[in-house]
């Protein structure tokens, strides 16, 4: 393999491993598919990092040309997503069930929710920092088609470890218990509320370094 390439591979993995941060997912996806039966906490998993990656996908090929059409910038992304995910770590606060916090199936099916869509598959597994990697990366790839495929590649392989991951997690559900499950969702309402704001406060920088470094 030439050695730019795989520098750029390199890059590319480490860089996506940070953003997507499947570690940092796993009690998140804990909290919000409790009181699920495990057979469709998997289907909600599998849902999830397929829907995550072939969003991160469709970024990665024609990202720069639908957002340039539709004028958005990656910064409305972060802040809108932000502002989501906070309404989303409210009722986690307060102990509550939230509308995206694993509904029962009959409330699932009159209200056609699924946590899988959101907030597990966006913001969490492709969020606006994933997009902004994926954006820069495809950049820095040139049209290169051998970079881009390698992209393509990573993205794959980060999505599979995601899966990974977030399957080995739910064994831990049944270790915890319902009351300490009870007991980390609202100590991970604080940190994803946390997530949240700094996904705001990101995008808001963002768009301000866009104002005075428009070329950049």
């Amino acid at each position: 393999m030439d050695q730019n390439l795989f520098q750029f591979a390199l890059t590319a993995f480490l860089t996506l491993a940070v953003v997507v941060d499947p570690p940092g997912a796993a009690p998140i996806f804990i909290a919000l598919t409790q009181g699920l039966g495990k057979r469709e906490r998997r289907g909600t998993l599998t849902r999830a990092v397929l829907i995550a990656f072939g969003v991160t996908v469709f970024f990665l090929l024609a990202g720069h040309h639908v957002l340039a059409y539709l004028g958005v910038t990656v910064h409305a992304f972060a802040i809108s997503g932000g502002i989501l995910l906070f309404l989303t770590a409210i009722p986690m606060l307060f102990g509550r069930r939230a509308g995206l916090q694993a509904p029962k199936v009959e409330e699932k099916r009159a209200a056609g929710e699924d946590i899988a869509i959101f907030p597990l598959a966006i913001p969490l597994l492709s969020g606006p920092g994933t997009i902004t990697a994926v954006l820069l990366l495809a950049n820095r790839a040139g049209g290169d088609p051998r970079r881009l495929a390698m992209l393509a590649g990573v993205i794959a392989v980060i999505y599979l470890i995601t899966w990974l991951l977030l399957y080995v997690s739910e064994i831990v559900t049944g270790y915890l218990g319902e009351s300490k499950v009870h007991i980390v969702t609202r100590v991970l309402g604080i940190v994803l509320a946390a997530l949240a704001a700094q996904f705001v406060l990101n995008g808001i920088a963002g768009f301000y370094e866009s104002l005075v470094h428009p070329l950049n």
